[in-house]
């Protein structure tokens, strides 16, 4: 659905995006992470023909973007930025006026969004008068009057309270499972990208620095937390017997293959130390992204 090769995107002496490389699969829910100023919205405005590429190709929905912008968005929805509506008019007529971009809607498919989004009995109301939450789900609603089949969300949660928040994320899975739609989203909230996607890629400094798999990064190493008298000896004293290979944080290590924690008690118990606590860590997003951040940093 998404294939972006040896993208690169500059604005005068800044590099915004260095070639980026990233494929998108139909019919998942892929998350694209990096800091503000990362080229997350960058990458995102080239995908949807608003920011010219300096090098690179985009290819949405099989189309190039550069070359057949209207082929390739046919299919597209997308919240890119803060959307601007008309406040003194109904969110009806908004969704009415702003189907007319691309081409007339017919009422039943306005009703239609306007219930998949949750805002029957307030599609009549001025937009002066929503919430931040329900702007939101205007928003959703007119991205997806064209009867998407890929869906891209810039920072869908934004700015929504913890209601809020859950609710997109219902919608978010909803639309996945019933409609079957491809959902690529960038967020900045890693709680729901984990709950949602099941791959990502994360960018920093324009640069892709890893793609792939939840899976692939909550069980990358057997990281176990380690609370002793002193943290910094423990980790000599254990990497002297190879019994670990990483630690992170003060408190983590990371065990070698086939190594278990009774090994590693009993080697600092032998060593005079003190053990408080052993126990196994399943590292989370955010784990993984603060350590990628750093070792990319360190580079």
């Amino acid at each position: 659905m998404i294939r972006l090769s040896g993208l690169s995107k500059t604005f005068g002496q800044r590099v915004a995006v260095d070639d980026l490389t990233l494929h998108v699969r139909a019919g998942e829910i892929f998350g694209l992470l990096g800091h503000n100023g990362a080229g997350k919205s960058t990458a995102i405005g080239t995908m949807l023909g608003q920011v010219w590429p300096t090098q690179g190709e985009v290819l949405i929905c099989g189309h190039d973007v550069t070359r057949h912008r209207q082929l390739a968005l046919q299919k597209v929805g997308a919240i890119f930025e803060t959307p601007v509506f008309y406040d003194y008019l109904s969110g009806w007529r908004n969704l009415e006026i702003l189907s007319h971009y691309t081409a007339p809607t017919p009422p039943e498919r306005i009703r239609e969004v306007v219930e998949w989004v949750g805002l029957t009995g307030r599609e009549t109301s001025k937009v002066k008068t929503y919430s931040h939450g329900m702007r939101a789900r205007l928003a959703l609603a007119q991205a997806l009057l064209p009867q998407p089949e890929l869906l891209i969300l810039d920072e869908p949660g934004d700015g929504l309270d913890p209601e809020g928040i859950h609710e997109m994320r219902q919608t978010i899975r909803r639309l996945h499972r019933e409609l079957g739609l491809t959902i690529f989203l960038s967020s900045h909230l890693l709680s729901e990208v984990e709950q949602l996607c099941t791959r990502i890629a994360v960018m920093n400094q324009g640069r892709k620095v890893f793609e792939g798999s939840l899976a692939e990064v909550k069980q990358p190493k057997n990281w176990v937390r380690l609370r002793v008298n002193d943290f910094h000896q423990a980790v000599k004293s254990l990497r002297e017997k190879n019994l670990i290979v990483d630690e992170r944080d003060g408190q983590f290590v990371a065990l070698a293959s086939e190594v278990d924690t009774d090994v590693v008690v009993r080697r600092l118990v032998e060593q005079g130390m003190a053990v408080y606590e052993i126990a196994r860590h399943e590292q989370t997003l955010e784990d993984f992204y603060l350590g990628l951040m750093r070792d990319d940093s360190d580079r």
